[in-house]
C-alpha cells in the first residue's frame, strides 16, 4: 500500500435511521415497541418517576434539620498569610489580594481566620478580622504577631 492513498478509517456512526421500511430492522414502530406512553410521540417521562410507585425520596423518613441562624463566615487560612510578602491584613486587604470573596451572597460576611496547614508558623503579622480560632491566634501571637478583633 502506498502512503499517499491511506485514508482515515471512519471514526463516526452513521446517524440510525429509524422508520424507513421493515428490512432496516429499525421500520415500523421505529424501535419503540408496540403501545404505551413510551411509544407515544411528545412524551418524556422524567428519571426521578417510578411508575406511580411511592418514590424513594417520599419513601425514606426526614432527618436532621437547617439552622436558619447559622452563621457564615468567609475562611482565610493562616498557610496563606504567610506565603505572603505583607506583613499588615486587613478586610479590605485581604479582599483586594482576592484571599475572600466579595461576591453577592457572602459580601457582608464576617471575616474568620482559621490555623489550617499551617504547622510551622513563625510570620510576625497583624491581622484584623471579625473572627479567629483560638489555635490561629495562639499561633499569631507566638511568632510575635497581634490578631486584632473588629
Amino acid at each position: 500500500m502506498e502512503l499517499h492513498k491511506i485514508e482515515r478509517p471512519q471514526i463516526t456512526k452513521n446517524k440510525k435511521r429509524l422508520g424507513k421500511g421493515h428490512g432496516s430492522g429499525t421500520g415500523k414502530t421505529a424501535g419503540r415497541g408496540h403501545k404505551g406512553q413510551k411509544a407515544r410521540s411528545g412524551s418524556s417521562i422524567p428519571a426521578y418517576f417510578e411508575g406511580g410507585q411511592m418514590p424513594l425520596h417520599r419513601r425514606l423518613p426526614k432527618r436532621g434539620f437547617t439552622n436558619i441562624f447559622k452563621k457564615q463566615f468567609r475562611i482565610v487560612n493562616l498557610d496563606i498569610l504567610q506565603k505572603l510578602d505583607e506583613v499588615e491584613f486587613d478586610i479590605e486587604k485581604m479582599e483586594k489580594l482576592n484571599l475572600i470573596r466579595i461576591t453577592r451572597a457572602n459580601e457582608k460576611a464576617p471575616v474568620k481566620i482559621l490555623a489550617n496547614g499551617a504547622e510551622e508558623f513563625n510570620k510576625k503579622i497583624v491581622v484584623k478580622a471579625n473572627a479567629f480560632s483560638k489555635t490561629a491566634k495562639a499561633m499569631i501571637e507566638k511568632a510575635g504577631g497581634t490578631a486584632e478583633v473588629i
